[in-house]
């Protein structure tokens, strides 16, 4: 566990798997060859390509908070 990770608990822990889905969904959209049950290994994967998939991981839960807060305020 990464140094400051431990005690940490998630505070919606259904999440998990909906963002391990996000993010091989988008990495298949990206043409990166990892798959979903490859126990989260890559590294063989560049940090470029990791980090492409974490940017648009990122692109996509911000536009659908947005989305929402529009619904909200509309």
């Amino acid at each position: 566990m990464a140094k400051g990770q431990w005690g940490k608990q998630q505070l919606v822990p259904e999440a998990h798997q909906a963002l391990d889905n996000m993010k091989y969904e988008i990495a298949a959209e990206l043409g990166i060859p990892v798959y979903q049950g490859s126990e989260d290994y890559w590294g063989q994967i560049s940090s470029r390509d990791c980090g492409a998939v974490g940017g648009y991981m990122t692109r996509k839960l911000v536009q659908s908070a947005e989305q929402l807060l529009n619904g909200i305020t509309e």
